[in-house]
């Protein structure tokens, strides 16, 4: 892929924030077989085994330290800020999740505005589209429409966005991408990948709800951050998506590429309340669950999202569903995520 007209025929250096995690580092991988000099800027040093075997430059930091993200904008023609936290149920920290989420992005927007990037990709999320009744597919243009307070970390990308916009307006060029939820080989943090590997265990026994959601692999998610840079409009958002399915056929698709049986037992909506009721329980408890109470709520509608603008003006995903759950649950099955323990050679026995 070649650089927008205008850009020059240089190798063109690009930072990303965020590179040790589940997208950046396909990002990462991506950008350095497409010619880019790459530029990592990293919190822990152990987590940079991910890239083992790349060509990179490392910046120790975080996105608290507006001098060091200056540095590490210099030269720069594109930056793409993927860092985030994201794994927002493991935890109740709403302060992280707007000090990252939110002032992060300012914080890096100003430093690539002072560095005079070229342009930034920043990725958001899909959470931050609202949500239409029935199984229609939301597009870019529908407004958050959650309960703030339920749903801090969509709010807090929602904000982020906000500030982007602020940039936007102020003449920088930033170019948005809302991901739905992303699955594929290398999510160390078992993101999305939870659905992957609590069905490899418990099976036929893992509860469905009525509706559904939208999904789409890593390495499609990179592939589009990379068309991004010649083909995506600034000021403008994408979402990313792959395919939309109900709980009863993602959960189907999962249960064949791990080779058990199909989850059997559906869960009425008038049930997920009182789940989610009883999830917050065991939370102020100090135990953990699985999954939040607020994803709990949601399991009755359809998270449905249309992705026919990226398809059309960036790229199109060239990996189906099917096969991304087979690569994912291959890589957690050889990393040692997925284990055949007495419990789950038991409940595949019953």
């Amino acid at each position: 892929m070649l650089p927008p007209n205008g850009w020059g025929d240089k190798r063109m250096k690009a930072l990303i924030t965020g590179a040790t995690g589940f997208v950046g580092s396909h990002l990462t991988r991506l950008l350095i077989e497409h010619g880019y000099r790459a530029r990592v800027l990293y919190r822990s040093e152990k987590k940079l085994g991910i890239l083992a075997g790349l060509e990179f430059e490392a910046f120790a930091g975080d996105l608290s330290d507006i001098a060091l993200l200056e540095k590490a904008c210099a030269d720069c023609d594109v930056v793409f800020h993927v860092a985030a936290k994201a794994d927002y149920w493991k935890d109740d920290d709403r302060d992280a999740l707007w000090r990252i989420n939110v002032d992060g992005t300012r914080n890096l927007l100003s430093a690539a505005q002072s560095a005079r990037v070229r342009r930034v990709i920043f990725t958001s999320s899909a959470s931050t589209i609202g949500i239409r009744p029935g199984a229609e597919r939301a597009a870019e243009s529908d407004a958050f429409n959650l309960p703030p307070e339920r749903f801090w970390y969509a709010w807090s990308k929602v904000k982020a966005e906000e500030v982007v916009a602020e940039f936007v307006a102020d003449g920088m060029d930033v170019v948005t991408l809302n991901p739905t939820v992303i699955i594929g080989p290398g999510d160390l943090n078992a993101i999305s990948g939870s659905f992957i590997i609590e069905t490899a265990r418990w099976q036929w026994l893992v509860p469905m709800s009525s509706g559904g959601l939208a999904v789409i692999d890593a390495r499609d998610v990179a592939r589009a951050h990379l068309a991004a840079v010649e083909r995506g409009r600034s000021g403008e958002r994408y979402i990313l998506n792959s395919a939309n399915l109900s709980y009863r056929e993602w959960f189907r698709m999962i249960a064949r590429a791990c080779d058990v049986r199909a989850p059997a037992f559906s869960t009425p909506d008038w049930l997920l309340e009182p789940t989610a009721r009883f999830i917050e329980l065991l939370r102020a408890l100090g135990l953990q669950t699985p999954m939040d109470a607020n994803q709990t709520r949601l399991g009755g509608a359809h998270v449905y999202f249309d992705g026919g603008k990226a398809q059309r003006e960036l790229c199109a995903p060239r990996i189906d569903i099917a096969t991304s759950l087979q690569d994912t649950f291959a890589w957690y099955e050889a990393k040692g995520y997925i284990k055949r323990d007495l419990l789950t050679r038991l409940i595949g026995l019953i």
